[in-house]
């Protein structure tokens, strides 16, 4: 790679693309790369892509286009999911230089000898059957919290999902070598770090380790640091977790957990792995010890085979559970997904009905649990403010808080009465 050269980073999706795209810009300023400053003309344009939804590839290929007919001499590097499952159509667009699948991306500079405009795009991704690299990496976003990749693929094969096709199967380093990745976070002045990955919870798959050992080993770190898991599958959210959540000094009592539909007959349809009786029985477990834990629930509305029967039936069980927030996910058709083949098919106009309906219990469920925090003692962690006039940040739990801006409080803790 050439060096003293400036680079853009696009990125687009979860966490754990930004938590990659951090570490790839890592690798491209120790081969003499500079990130390219707002006004500056980029040589090299790396694009992170997210392939979760038809919109999602919609935004991909649009971001595409701009970043082409806006730097149209910069070498322009398409990564990410939609590159994984789209290559050869991404191969075809004018101004690509290079497309990377997920396997690829790990070891990104081993495929650039040099930012020439090619004629036609080089393509190097593998099927997902072979998408075997990993790496654990941590990146910081605008604020203080730093998202540490533990994991990266999944087994599950849900029906309506891609991603065990855009990310290959699940995958992790051992526990020593993601802890020592903390640390430096830590050591660089981390304060907050959420343990991220496809499938968080399977941590351990190819290491002969499990999730609760890692959560353990971090616990030990002697820091004043804070962990959040990010979102963990039910059935791998262990009581023994919980527990150690629930007596931890550094996790926080904050959970998001997948649920896609309060029916069992959708769960099967979906080939989900527990049933509504196992995924309310983890809740109110969680609820009887760790009283304020936020819980916040995956829920995807319009699914194939979803009856408006069975949409009623799941929100009646979805009120009753004594969760603190939905995301609420519209079902998009995924190409070469087995739920293309259940019938009926929800319209599109009553998916998004659907949606609005279970957006408005998300509303009323988290005024209630922002209510019920009221007069309590939190640990806020003050986050940077653009505006410099107020500033904002989470307590354990995650309750949002405000204050006049002070700037020495900035990725500091201050013990505080919720307001």
């Amino acid at each position: 790679m050439e060096k003293h050269k400036k680079i853009l980073f696009q990125t687009l999706g979860c966490k754990l693309n930004f938590a990659e795209s951090s570490a790839i810009g890592k690798e491209f300023a120790q081969n003499g790369f500079e990130i390219c400053d707002n006004g500056e003309t980029p040589d090299v344009v790396i694009i992170n892509t997210c392939s979760v939804t038809d919109t999602a590839d919609k935004k991909g290929r649009q971001l595409i286009h701009r970043m082409v007919r806006n730097f149209p001499h910069a070498f322009i590097i398409v990564t990410g999911c939609y590159a994984q499952l789209k290559s050869d159509e991404i191969g075809g667009f004018e101004g690509v230089d290079m497309v990377l699948g997920a396997n690829e991306k790990v070891n990104i500079a081993d495929f650039i000898t040099d930012i020439e405009k090619k004629n036609r795009a080089e393509v190097h991704v593998v099927r997902f059957g072979q998408i075997r690299n990993f790496k654990p990496e941590c990146s910081a976003d605008d604020r203080t919290r730093h998202f540490l990749k533990v994991q990266d693929g999944c087994d599950y094969f849900c029906t309506y999902c891609t991603i065990p096709f855009a990310r290959g199967r699940s995958r992790n380093a051992s526990i020593a070598e993601t802890v020592k990745v903390a640390k430096q976070a830590i050591k660089e002045g981390a304060k907050e770090i959420v343990l991220t990955g496809v499938n968080t919870g399977d941590f351990g798959r190819s290491t002969g380790e499990n999730f609760h050992g890692l959560i353990k080993t971090l616990d030990n770190i002697e820091a004043e640091v804070r962990y959040r898991i990010s979102s963990i599958e039910p059935n791998l959210l262990t009581d023994e977790i919980l527990e150690t959540v629930a007596q931890s000094r550094h996790f926080a009592p904050h959970f998001h957990i997948p649920l896609q539909s309060g029916s069992n007959e959708v769960l099967e349809l979906m080939k989900r792995r527990y049933t509504t009786e196992f995924f309310a029985e983890k809740i109110y477990h969680i609820k009887d010890i760790m009283p304020d834990a936020f819980i916040g629930v995956d829920v995807m509305t319009g699914c194939r085979g979803e009856s408006r029967e069975l949409f009623m039936k799941g929100k009646a069980f979805i009120e009753s559970l004594p969760i603190s927030q939905l995301h609420v996910f519209t079902y998009s058709e995924r190409a070469k997904t087995k739920a293309l083949e259940i019938k009926p098919i929800v319209p599109m106009h009553e998916r998004r009905e659907r949606t609005s309906i279970l957006q408005e219990v998300s509303d009323r469920k988290l005024r209630e649990f922002y209510e019920s925090q009221r007069g309590k003692y939190g640990l806020v962690l003050w986050e940077e403010s653009k505006d410099k006039k107020t500033m904002a940040g989470f307590t354990e739990n995650y309750v949002r808080q405000t204050r006049k801006y002070d700037e020495g409080k900035i990725n500091q803790f201050e013990q505080i009465t919720i307001e």
